[in-house]
């Protein structure tokens, strides 16, 4: 169902999925609303493609970091400048980009155009579609903000991924492997194959094996699980290590533990960067890094993106199809 939020007679309008409430996928809504306007160093861009990560649906279900509404979710972009704000010069309508929005506050690409800071995007690379390049921007961040810029993973390096499958998982086999590391990965048993196309170096079946019996000596360790994962993966650290965790987490104990065993342990919250979206459109024109997107979805089919990602059997990314190119 579409319903209309009062605006002018004659303002732009866009199409854009809502809510009006907290709750299961059926709180997403298709609406029409006033289409944005770039403010100054903004960029206006018609949305072609939108990824859909867990942030978005645990934002749907709960206020999380964002305690307004109606919401408009959304932090992946991929399309076509239309519009430029004061003092933009990086880009010009017409030219193709991906980025994400500022996390968490500048939500809003589940529809059909959005504002953000043009700094916050990149140039879409050519060999790319807009469904693939979509799905890059949240994760791939988190990926290489956690491994680059935090951790600084160097050739010969050993890295840990849990949840190697999954959308950050996957974009971070394919980052540390760019880089040189020796990788392994944990996923269940029918997505190894999966990974060893990705190049993971060695597999573990978190089912039926216990990591920390099967690995050690890793310089690094990507946890995007946090809870008895990111407790349990200090044990397997070489002294000088480092564990980086996306999810909340920690305690006193844990910084104890750390210490005792001379490691380091990090909470990343990924940032909108337009360094990175470079270099992760580097990666991609190397041929060193692609999404795996498992199933696309049209925009007014929101809510059945949702309740596929929240089955937690998605490998690499899900997709909302916007707009047309």
């Amino acid at each position: 169902m579409t319903t209309t939020n009062d605006t002018a007679p004659d303002a732009p309008t866009m199409r854009a999925i809502s809510q009006d409430a907290y709750g299961s996928p059926d709180v997403l809504t298709e609406v029409r609303i006033p289409r944005p306007s770039p403010g100054p160093s903004e960029i206006l861009v018609s949305v072609r493609a939108a990824g859909v990560n867990p942030t978005d649906w645990k934002h749907r279900a709960n206020s999380l970091f964002l305690n307004r509404l109606p919401l408009v979710l959304g932090w992946d972009v991929s399309g076509v400048v239309e519009e430029v704000g004061f003092g933009v010069t990086l880009f010009k309508p017409g030219d193709e980009v991906f980025g994400m929005l500022p996390y968490p506050h500048g939500v809003g690409s589940h529809a059909e155009y959005v504002t953000g800071p043009a700094r916050a995007f990149a140039r879409k690379p050519a060999g790319i579609d807009h469904v693939q390049a979509g799905a890059l921007p949240l994760a791939a961040l988190t990926a290489h903000q956690a491994l680059v810029d935090t951790a600084g993973v160097a050739s010969g390096q050993r890295v840990l991924v849990h949840a190697a499958a999954g959308g950050v998982g996957h974009l971070a086999v394919q980052i540390a492997k760019a880089r040189g590391a020796h990788v392994i990965g944990t996923a269940s048993a029918p997505k190894h194959d999966f990974l060893r196309g990705i190049g993971v170096d060695e597999v573990i079946d978190y089912r039926s094996v216990d990591f920390t019996e099967a690995t050690g000596d890793i310089d690094v360790v990507l946890d995007p699980l946090s809870g008895d994962t990111r407790a349990r993966s200090l044990d397997v650290l070489r002294p000088g290590g480092t564990l980086v965790s996306i999810l909340p987490g920690g305690s006193p104990q844990e910084a104890e533990k750390a210490a005792r065993l001379g490691v380091r342990v990090e909470t990343l919250l990924v940032e909108a960067d337009h360094a990175g979206m470079g270099a992760i459109a580097d990666l991609v024109e190397k041929d060193a890094l692609r999404a795996h997107v498992e199933a696309s979805f049209p925009l007014a089919e929101a809510a059945k993106a949702h309740e596929s990602g929240e089955t937690g059997r998605v490998t690499g990314k899900l997709v909302l199809v916007v707009g047309e190119g």
